[in-house]
């Protein structure tokens, strides 16, 4: 195998000077009202300036995280070992900080801002210092009262309010719930107190409407319908102001679609919302008819300021100016500092210091931009951009200190497992300083052009097609390309290491490696034919981010922020909160004028007909490849955006871990023979993800048997010659690896790929994505695609033409059924005595009654039927359980020292993605 990776030194040095540093500034000026920026000058960098750096590297241009960016705060920071911050707040005094966390061992920390040490975990753990009895935190609070004496904590049924002690810790907590609606949960957002902190204003999201709480009591003396999903809420004078992320209600002959059991109004191709509101409530007169002014998109942060109410419009990437005499939109300030793209920056946060400059964070730019503002009347002008850690998501002012919280603080880097790392060893961080004058804030602007990789140029468009020479990845958008159609199979939840760590060329640790060679004998395959990608990085934590990096090229503001309890939707097909307005890569490929054809992915409805069991399906599958005659166990599916809908093949099943992946691949088999394939086609082959009927390595090795046969089937079609096929986990969340959790297996199969070829150069899903944009001449969907760079050197222009042939599965795809199919057991073919042996489906006899614990929990994990969700399980627990399986219940998790029945996990008591709470 041909190696094509710079060599790299030890794993944990930490100082790489394979980074420039900007040789030019970027500065950027405002013109106009609307703050319209423009590039003077241009910053030298794009996401090919990592070259063979590995996440978690401190370079010369800061620390490399798994989004294509690099970290390097300006300011002091502290790392906050405890999950990731969905929400924070000062307290009255400015002594301390109150921080909602997630995926970490508490749900709040309490933090001594003059220490910058975290004082006290609160959560539902044993080992934390203030027990609570819900784990689930809300999209926005905390919340002091004025006088400092008590904290509101949102959660999905109301508040958990507490007493706050002289020395700033809490006590006494006590619930204050607010019932459900029907199905509607409370799911409250942002809390406000009255002047006198005698009662609660609460944005209740789930239910639409915001309710006066008596502070003493917990009982609600008044409620107001709002507008859709409202989150933000400040108080100016007698007038409450509230963020209504969904926008107004619907009207008749709007096109809607659902979000939490109500339609929104929505766009018919993209699905995603088309309004935003601020509702407005007058407290001198309770019995008045609600307000409503007309602002940006996803309208989420509030602050109330000297006459004015700022809304950062997240996914309208601005902010409107509310003048509070006028209930009306004076001017909209433009967060959109890269002129290249217009969407993606998410401003999702707000202040304006005492001596008039207006912060306002950009929780994907990993920035806080810089205004000078005077009043609601006359425009803000910009001034430049200061570097944050990992998504920033709240800025207050003490003092003259800035204090930001950073949702992901320095990635999936919090020391858990001597053995490797995982996608929810989630940080978060707080960074604080002393606001710097303009021209030190001027001079910073060129180093967050250069983190995120924004250069001039970086998505151009071919002019005039003619006698233009097809190459695999043009330069241009709408080049010709040598490859016409695009394939793109999205797997479930493996990291590089778990799948190739005991591929010696690659940079593997066997040690961690579950799914080696004789049970993904494809992939290996494909691996040593097509290339080896060893420093490729899946982004999100869980599928409900994976699927949307995958499908968006980002994971929207409104899904980031929903991690602490994603009550209100987990997968964010049916919910037209969770899309951008700029689109779909599908809707992206029709405006190209490319056909689609999509095969599971991101659908959101199925029904399954009586008897569709796993081994029933097993069986008709075998029949099916036999006779080429139809499935005798039609599943109907569907989606909730019409674009997507339109595009879909009937039949192929959603995520299902009771239904074969070789079964998903007979039904798209039957129609690649008789309709050929799309432009672009999408797929959702997930029973890697395991927890089915079969055992962990049955299923893995049925995942592995399906894309084998699809690559045989394509590689040996008259579209062969012209296709490229990109496999990918949506993410890398269920296992370990020994460079970082969010590093991923990926292969690139194509005639045009580079072969037999190791390469360690940065990738990741985004830029993945880039490449296929690139390559069917799909315009960007947002600022994170278009800095990406296409991975060109994956690619030759002299092509191989040699097809792949598809490998027998060597471990049984029906072992650990407790029911065999009718057809009878499966029979696997040899396995190499060179590989690691395929582990027992046997459970020995001593670990029988433990191994028994484990099968009750699992049927309560809701991985199998028509209801399966992905990441129902605790991530821990699915983890350990996947591990013990594949290691014949013999040997302890890595890092651990015996076997461990569920509750005994460490790490079981964090809320999973779609159980907590």
């Amino acid at each position: 195998m041909q190696v094509v990776r710079q060599r790299r030194s030890n794993e944990k040095e930490q100082i790489n000077l394979l980074g420039r540093r900007v040789g030019r500034r970027s500065t950027l000026v405002a013109a106009g009202i609307a703050v319209a920026l423009a590039v003077t000058g241009t910053a030298v960098a794009s996401t090919s300036q990592f070259a063979t750096q590995q996440v978690g590297q401190v370079t010369a241009n800061g620390q490399v995280i798994s989004s294509d960016q690099y970290i390097a705060p300006y300011g002091s920071r502290t790392v906050i070992d405890n999950g990731k911050i969905m929400s924070s707040s000062v307290s009255p005094d400015g002594s301390h900080l109150a921080a909602s966390v997630t995926d970490g061992d508490a749900s709040l920390v309490v933090m001594d801002l003059k220490t910058g040490q975290v004082k006290q975990r609160v959560g539902t753990a044993s080992t934390d210092d203030l027990r609570i009895t819900s784990g689930a935190v809300g999209q926005e609070g905390p919340t002091y009262s004025p006088d400092g004496s008590q904290l509101w904590l949102g959660q999905s049924d109301g508040y958990t309010k507490f007493t706050v002690n002289a020395d700033g810790t809490l006590s006494n907590p006590t619930a204050v719930p607010i019932p459900a609606d029907g199905s509607k949960h409370a799911l409250v957002g942002a809390a406000v107190f009255s002047a006198d902190g005698s009662t609660v204003y609460g944005a209740v999201n789930g239910q639409n409407r915001v309710a006066a709480i008596d502070a003493a009591t917990g009982t609600i003396k008044q409620s107001w319908a709002v507008g859709n999903a409202p989150r933000g809420i400040a108080m100016a004078g007698n007038k409450l102001y509230v963020s209504n992320e969904g926008g107004r209600l619907a009207k008749a002959g709007d096109t809607t679609i659902n979000s939490y059991g109500t339609q929104v109004p929505a766009d018919p191709q993209t699905g995603a919302t088309t309004t935003g509101t601020v509702s407005v409530i007058d407290l001198a007169d309770p019995t008045a008819a609600v307000g409503s002014i007309d602002v940006g998109l996803h309208p989420t942060a509030l602050y109330a300021k000297n006459g004015a109410v700022f809304v950062t419009n997240t996914a309208d990437n601005n902010v409107s100016v509310i003048d509070t005499r006028k209930n009306k939109v004076v001017q909209t300030i433009a967060t959109q500092p890269w002129p290249e793209a217009s969407v993606g920056y998410e401003p999702n946060a707000v202040t304006l210091t005492d001596d008039g400059r207006l912060l306002v964070t950009l929780g994907r730019a990993n920035a806080v931009a810089v205004y000078r503002y005077k009043s609601p009347q006359e425009p803000a002008s910009y001034v430049g951009l200061l570097p944050t850690d990992y998504f920033p998501a709240e800025i207050t002012t003490v003092g003259k200190k800035v204090i930001v919280s950073n949702t992901r603080g320095i990635d999936a880097r919090r020391p858990t497992n001597k053995a490797g790392h995982g996608t929810h060893d989630t940080t978060s961080s707080l960074t604080q300083f002393t606001l710097p004058d303009d021209s030190v804030i001027r001079s910073r602007t060129g180093k967050v052009f250069q983190q995120n990789g924004w250069t001039r140029g970086s998505v151009s468009s071919a002019h005039g097609k003619g006698n233009q020479r097809p190459v695999p990845v043009p330069a241009r958008l709408g080049a010709p390309s040598t490859i016409k159609h695009v394939f793109m199979i999205v797997k479930e939840n493996r990291t590089y290491d778990q799948v190739f760590g005991d591929m010696p060329q690659g940079n593997g640790d066997p040690s961690v490696t579950q799914f080696g060679e004789n049970v993904t004998p494809n992939q290996h395959a494909l691996a040593s034919q097509f290339g080896l990608y060893d420093n490729t990085y899946d982004i999100g934590t869980n599928s409900a981010e994976g699927h949307n990096w995958l499908m968006q090229a980002d994971d929207p503001e409104y899904t980031e922020s929903s991690a602490g309890e994603y009550t209100r939707s987990y997968d964010t097909e049916d919910d037209a909160l969770g899309h951008q307005k700029s689109g779909f890569i599908w809707t992206g490929a029709q405006a190209a004028g490319k056909s689609v054809k999509d095969f599971g992915e991101f659908q959101s409805f199925e029904s399954k007909p009586a008897g569709a069991s796993w081994q029933n399906l097993y069986c008709d599958t075998k029949t099916m490849e036999a006779t080429g005659q139809d499935t005798a166990y039609p599943i109907q599916t569907g989606s909730a955006i019409p674009s997507l809908n339109k595009v879909s093949v009937s039949g192929f099943p959603l995520f299902d871990t009771s239904v074969p992946d070789i079964y998903k691949e007979q039904i798209w088999k039957q129609d690649f023979e008789k309709n050929g394939p799309a432009n672009l086609n999408m797929f959702w082959l997930s029973n890697d993800h395991t927890g089915g009927p079969a055992n962990a390595a049955a299923q893995v090795a049925d995942n592995d048997l399906a894309v084998g046969r699809m690559v045989d089937e394509i590689s040996h079609s008259k579209y062969w010659k012209d296709s490229a096929i990109f496999v990918v986990e949506d993410d890398s969340q269920a296992g370990l690896d020994h460079v970082d959790g969010h590093r991923a297996p990926i292969q690139i199969i194509s005639p045009w790929a580079q072969h037999a070829a190791v390469d360690s150069h940065y990738y990741s899903q985004i830029t993945m994505i880039r490449t296929i944009e690139q390559i069917l001449g799909i315009h960007p969907m947002n600022q994170k695609d278009s800095a990406a760079t296409p991975m060109r050197g994956a690619f030759t222009r002299h092509p191989d033409f040699t097809p792949f042939k598809a490998l027998p599965n060597r471990t049984s795809l029906t072992d650990g059924l407790k029911t065999p199919p009718a057809c009878g057991l499966d029979t696997p073919a040899p396995q190499d005595p060179s590989a690691a042996a395929v582990p027992s489906a046997k459970v020995p006899a001593d670990k029988r009654a433990l191994a028994a614990t484990w099968e009750e929990w699992k049927t309560h994990q809701r991985l199998t039927g028509p209801g399966a969700i992905p990441d129902f399980a605790n991530p821990a627990q699915m983890n350990h359980f996947t591990w013990y399986q594949t290691h014949a219940w013999t040997t302890p998790y890595p890092g651990e020292n015996k076997i461990f029945a569920p509750k005994d996990v460490p790490g079981a008591y964090i809320p999973s993605s779609e159980s907590d709470g």
